[in-house]
């Protein structure tokens, strides 16, 4: 099953469970104008869907792969506006479409679990229940770090600092998402762990042939070199 598999199931559903609360009623307001009202609807109907099966593993690695998505979409974003290959551009479009939906996902299941966001909880001061917490960094470069690295640089330069470090994220994915097929129980999270794993081990070779077509930068001249 890939992301977008995944993505139109859940959301799938979602609009299904919204539709048939709103017929069963206990609302006065109309249902005509639905964006304003699709939200209240949405948390009634979520346990429905979500498997209330979880243990500390399942819920750090959606709690973590929240924040960690969210990273690579702040990469990814600016790599669709300042990327000099085109492909980088599109790459960059791809990661972000892939994950916003899952981040929505990821959410849900925690209000339904009554589990806090990773905002909300302390991380120095979780074990995550043995997962590499190495996957919240990019070779030993924090996110502010790694942000601040692409903002220092443009072109040809941009797009290979970019790729590298993405591979980078990429790997720390595969680390959490190893730790929860190993250890987590509930069978959603263990699914999109799966589909997020073989994502990104695909995107990891596109993004090292991607890297082998880029010109060699000499960081000394700033001129490309063959």
């Amino acid at each position: 099953m890939d992301r977008r598999t995944l993505a139109s199931i859940v959301g799938g559903a979602l609009v299904l469970a919204v539709a048939l609360s709103s017929c069963a009623g206990g609302s006065s307001e109309p249902a005509a104008g639905g964006g304003s009202t699709s939200t209240a609807p949405q948390t009634s109907a979520t346990p429905a869907l979500v498997d209330d099966t979880r243990n500390a593993v399942d819920v750090e690695f959606t709690q973590n792969m929240v924040v960690h998505h969210e990273g690579a979409i702040l990469m990814a974003n600016m790599a669709s506006r300042m990327a000099s290959s085109s492909q980088v551009k599109a790459l960059g479009e791809r990661i972000s479409a892939a994950q916003e939906p899952e981040i929505v996902t990821m959410k849900s299941w925690l209000v339904e679990w009554g589990e806090q966001s990773a905002a909300e909880v302390d991380m120095d001061g979780m074990d995550m229940g043995g997962m590499d917490m190495g996957g919240m960094d990019m070779g030993g470069m924090s996110q502010d770090d790694a942000m601040a690295d692409l903002k220092s640089v443009d072109g040809t330069a941009f797009d290979r600092r970019f790729l590298e470090l993405m591979i980078e994220h990429h790997r720390g994915a595969l680390a959490m998402t190893a730790t929860e097929l190993a250890a987590g129980t509930n069978p959603q999270a263990r699914a999109l762990a799966q589909v997020i794993s073989d994502a990104q081990t695909v995107e990891i070779t596109e993004m090292d042939q991607l890297l082998q077509t880029l010109p060699i930068i000499d960081e000394r001249s700033e001129e490309a070199r063959p």
